[in-house]
């Protein structure tokens, strides 16, 4: 089983809001997935990343390939835990 970190889509018509799961490669965009990772709101203006960056790093170490996109959105939230101030 080839599993893909990758967006699905919810929210309506004109208002995208997506999931970032772990899926089979096989199965449809928005269909079945083992886990979801955190959630992208493309819409919002602050805020707008949630992942668990934990077990994104989880299922790339077990060979979970991300999409093009999410691999992208994984530079940013790891940017972003890196430019944030120790606490």
């Amino acid at each position: 089983m080839a599993v893909r970190i990758r967006l699905a889509r919810r929210g309506s018509k004109k208002r995208p809001f997506y999931a970032v799961v772990a899926a089979d490669s096989r199965r449809a965009r928005d269909g079945r997935f083992l886990e979801k990772l955190g959630t992208f709101d493309p819409l919002s203006e602050s805020d707008n990343l949630n992942l668990d960056m934990a077990r994104v790093n989880y299922w790339i170490s077990v060979g979970a390939t991300p999409s093009d996109t999410v691999g992208g959105l994984i530079k940013q939230a790891e940017a972003a835990v890196a430019a944030a101030p120790a606490a």
